[in-house]
């Protein structure tokens, strides 16, 4: 694999804007400035919050523009080396993969709060805990991990071996009310940190190969927006204080254990070692 860096004429069209060799990291930036504009706007935003009494009701997967995956080549990742751009593909897989470990999660901390949205995350359940229905968020993630494997194969030439982590299973501590704040900040700084991701990725992106992270960061932007936005309504007493009491209560926690999975310091921690 050889570092690509010049824009094929071909995709001129990109969603982020032309691409104009030797401008390095300004234009990097110019690019995830256009492309914020474009995805993450408040009008987008108040959008995905309206819809999520609509998701309680009927819950409809979203629609995946047609992909032309056939169309997708190594030339299409720009400014950057191809060996890289695979690297953090096949980092991104292993952290998408765990999706059902990821609801379950999510919807045992819902369950009693408010089954609606634990149903939303994580679907139905028997009494086993074994999953009858999937949830919408997990219906809609889990397409990820399949296109994310299948972009590496066409940029590579050869198939990724991935090496998913473990999601930190429900651990209940006797305070439900203070676990789901701590669950529900923690699952939307990873839906925010999922987005900010695929923003970048597409920045080094154009045609093709880019439209698809184009439906991966409508996906995360859409999650990130319902989370933060229940949160806010179970929460309307949260503030920077409470924030930062949580994130410090975690941090103690984690220096105390330091293989516990799932802390916000775990994951960072764990993104940049995949990431590298």
């Amino acid at each position: 694999m050889t570092a690509i860096t010049n824009l094929s004429p071909l995709y001129k069209d990109d969603l982020a804007g032309p691409w104009q060799p030797g401008l390095g990291l300004g234009l990097a930036r110019q690019r995830i400035a256009r492309l914020t504009q474009r995805y993450v706007t408040v009008e987008h935003l108040r959008d995905r919050l309206a819809d999520l009494p609509h998701q309680f009701q009927a819950p409809r997967p979203r629609r995946w523009s047609p992909v032309r995956w056939g169309e997708i080549h190594p030339d299409q990742v720009i400014g950057i080396s191809l060996e890289t751009f695979c690297a953090i593909l096949l980092g991104t897989i292993n952290t998408e993969a765990p999706i059902r470990g990821y609801t379950q999660a999510s919807r045992q901390y819902l369950a009693h709060f408010h089954p609606p949205m634990a149903q939303f995350v994580g679907g139905t359940a028997d009494a086993a805990g074994q999953v009858i229905s999937p949830g919408l968020w997990e219906l809609e993630e889990k397409r990820h991990t399949p296109a994310l494997i299948n972009l590496y194969c066409r940029l590579s030439g050869d198939r990724p071996t991935p090496v998913p982590h473990s999601a930190r299973p429900y651990t209940p501590s006797g305070s439900p009310r203070a676990d789901l704040y701590r669950h529900g900040l923690h699952r939307t700084a990873t839906e925010y940190g999922a987005a900010c991701l695929y923003l970048w990725m597409m920045a080094y992106t154009t045609g093709p190969l880019q439209a698809v992270l184009g439906e991966l960061l409508v996906d995360e932007v859409n999650h990130m927006t319902k989370f933060w936005g229940f949160g806010r309504w179970a929460y309307p007493e949260t503030g920077l204080g409470m924030m930062a009491a949580t994130l410090a209560q975690a941090t103690v926690q984690k220096c105390r254990q330091p293989g516990l999975q799932g802390s916000l310091m775990h994951t960072l921690k764990r993104m940049a070692g995949e990431l590298a």
